[in-house]
């Protein structure tokens, strides 16, 4: 949108910072100046994490203070136009670390009964976003058949492992057979959610899993 209607829109609601929820300034976009240079960015080999049933997850944030309350924000205040900027820091973070070395992109799906209580998946809107930054679509490949405690209530690991277990299922095993998967999600803890995923993916025929998430707590 542009002209007088987008001049109007901005002067009643400002553009703010997707991270600090400062008010932009001239020449900011999406994310101010100030967390360009002090957000917990990850780079070079400190973006990249092995995991079971998963070749690399890379990270472009690391899971702490503004960015943080900016995926709370995203996940339980409704606020889902934040999958746009979130999209575009992990395609470059895919693009960096990644390039070349997947065939399909994918998510970790919410399970049904969650995503109409908050009203959408915010996996499926990270991953379409990041791909079509990357030029590519975003396929679904697997089902959440379970209700599970959130993961985020529990503190060890092995609770965690055993929230998930069988918790979803692939399918589109046709479409995963024989081909290098990238799995999304939007933040990685101790990546049982996403080992779990990973592993039924594999069994169901995909050669490899690499992932990506917006940030990683670990």
């Amino acid at each position: 949108m542009s002209g007088p209607v987008s001049v109007l829109l901005d002067l009643l609601f400002p553009p703010r910072c997707v991270f600090c929820g400062r008010i932009l300034g001239a020449g900011e976009r999406d994310i101010c100046a100030a967390c360009q240079r002090g957000l917990p960015w990850l780079i070079e080999g400190a973006a990249e994490q092995k995991g079971e049933f998963f070749s690399r997850c890379v990270s472009p944030l690391r899971y702490e203070g503004d960015v943080r309350e900016s995926i709370h924000r995203y996940k339980f205040k409704g606020i889902s136009a934040y999958a746009r900027v979130y999209g575009s820091l992990v395609a470059q973070c895919v693009r960096d670390h990644l390039e070349g070395e997947y065939d399909l992109i994918t998510w970790v799906p919410l399970s049904s009964r969650r995503k109409k209580e908050r009203g959408y998946d915010q996996a499926f809107l990270l991953a379409q976003s990041a791909a079509m930054a990357l030029g590519d679509v975003a396929a679904e490949t697997l089902r959440k058949t379970k209700h599970n405690s959130a993961q985020s209530g529990m503190e060890h690991e092995a609770a965690r492992r055993a929230n998930v277990m069988n918790a979803y299922q692939c399918i589109e095993p046709e479409l995963v057979a024989g081909r290098r998967v990238l799995l999304i999600d939007d933040v990685i803890t101790t990546g049982a959610t996403i080992s779990e995923c990973a592993r039924v993916l594999r069994i169901s025929g995909a050669c490899d899993v690499l992932c990506a998430t917006l940030a990683r707590a670990r």
